[in-house]
């Protein structure tokens, strides 16, 4: 009985290494997830859109993909007079939220942006149940892509922050800065910022794939459940 039970713990875990599905109750739960590889193109994730999909495509693959996807991101508006910035509090849905294990990491979306919210490099799983690298560990993958400030929104357009988030998702050069957070939660210091999952500092060098991965990125999303 012994041996048994424990064959059927290793076959039960086994789909976090093996398999390319998760099980359909955990599928069925899971409303978070950060993304396990970026877009491919640095920053340019095609708009809100293009990132979206992104988020839709990494779920289906888990059979996840029944729920309506959303990356939690930010857009800026052109100009102060302009209302059309999108606030990445506001396109998630209502919660709560349970990433691949079905560990609850925020309640609704105030819990999220609260000292309350589950967050840490152990809850923060990507779409597979796997922890994503951080600070402290090679590759340095811990820098997400959010364009937003610590509640959330939007940056408004002027300076210092006329772009903040790579052109609205559309740089993978050269040009342009985007906010990231760091999902482990740790950085050089101690300080809030520097512990924010969603605003901790910009990007440096650009919005291509070299630039996010020099200070400790990979392109990564996070993801939502809005349904």
């Amino acid at each position: 009985m012994h041996n048994a039970a424990k064959t059927a713990g290793i076959l039960a875990g086994s789909w976090f290494l093996l398999g390319t599905s998760l099980p359909a109750t955990a599928a069925d739960k899971m409303s978070f997830f950060i993304t396990s590889v970026g877009a491919g193109n640095g920053a340019d994730l095609g708009g809100l859109e293009g990132a979206d999909r992104h988020c839709q495509s990494l779920a289906a693959a888990v059979g996840a993909g029944k729920r309506t996807w959303r990356a939690y991101l930010s857009t800026q508006a052109t100009a102060l007079a302009d209302a059309n910035a999108v606030h990445a509090r506001d396109r998630i849905g209502k919660g709560p939220w349970f990433n691949a294990k079905g560990v609850r990491i925020a309640r609704d979306v105030e819990d999220l942006h609260s000292s309350k919210a589950n967050l840490t490099k152990e809850t923060l799983l990507d779409e597979k149940g796997q922890i994503v690298n951080g600070r402290t560990e090679k590759p340095n993958r811990h820098d997400i892509l959010t364009g937003s400030r610590p509640d959330g929104t939007a940056f408004p357009p002027s300076p210092p922050f006329s772009d903040m988030t790579c052109g609205n998702w559309t740089k993978g050069g050269d040009e342009g800065t985007a906010m990231l957070g760091h999902h482990d939660r740790a950085g050089p210091v101690t300080h809030a910022w520097a512990t924010s999952w969603n605003s901790a500092h910009t990007t440096r060098g650009g919005c291509s794939q070299t630039a996010l991965q020099s200070t400790g990125g990979d392109g990564l999303l996070y993801c939502f459940a809005e349904k």
